[in-house]
Order: structure tokens, then sequence, then C-alpha cells
């Protein structure tokens, strides 16, 4: 492989973990660090994360302005597919009855899948489509901060 483009990649993957980083998305690298999150009380959304384009423009800054809401996830994850395997499949396996999807988001209440938003949810959609779909599943499922 091209050194010049392993060194492009990364930074692409750098930038792409330090986005959704900034808007307060714990990174779960391994399959136990899942398990350990995924299993507790309450809700989770499970950002899973990507490099394409469609994880860059659209669900990335959704993932973000969603969270100026008056109803919240109580934890905010995030998986990086293709690059943390172990913890990305760990994942998928609570998202029981939905094919692997990147980008997507998953609520997660009490260690069950409730609802995902998959690609086809996100790509081509505008980013506001995207944010009013997680504010949805925010009020159906979460508790006002």
């Amino acid at each position: 492989m091209d050194l010049n483009f392993d060194l492009y990649m990364n930074g692409v993957v750098d930038q792409a973990r330090n986005e959704i980083e900034e808007a307060c998305y714990e990174q779960l690298t391994t399959a136990d660090e899942v398990d350990k999150v995924l299993k507790q009380d309450g809700t989770t959304l499970v950002m899973v994360n990507s490099v394409c384009g469609c994880a860059g423009g659209i669900a990335r800054p959704a993932a973000t302005h969603a969270l100026h809401y008056d109803k919240l996830p109580d934890r905010l994850v995030t998986v990086f597919a293709g690059q943390d395997k172990e913890a990305t499949q760990q994942a998928r396996d609570y998202f029981e009855g939905y094919a692997p999807s990147s980008p997507s988001f998953a609520l997660i209440k009490d260690g069950k899948i409730t609802e995902m938003i998959e690609r086809h949810q996100i790509e081509g959609h505008d980013v506001m489509n995207v944010i009013s779909q997680l504010q949805g599943l925010f009020d159906q499922y979460c508790e006002e901060r």
C-alpha cells in the first residue's frame, strides 16, 4: 500500500474520531467496553462512525446538533466501522433485527435495541432531517434533562 495513502487515511480517521469525541461521545474500541456500557440500565445512543462522505457531511454533524434538546440519552457512545472491528461487531450484536449499516445510530434501552437509524435514512438526506429523526427517538425513549 502507498505510504501517502496510509497517512491520508490516518488523518481522515483521526479527524472523524475527534469530531465525534468533541461532541461528547465516548469511543468504545473493544468488545468488553461495548458490553460494559450497553448492558447498563437506561438509554444509550450508539453512533456507528465511518469515513464515508455521508458520515462526515451528515451523520456526525447530526450527532452533534441533535444534542441541543431537552430530552437526551443517558449515555452517548461511538464505535468505528472498519477501524475498531471487534467493538463494532460486538455493538452490532445488540442491533438485533437490523443489518450492518454505517454510518448509523442505534438507541439501546436497558440493554435492548429500541430503534435504529440506518445508512439509507442518512445518505441522501439533509442534516436537519437526521437531527429530527434522532430527536424523535429521544422524545420517545429518553427523559428530560
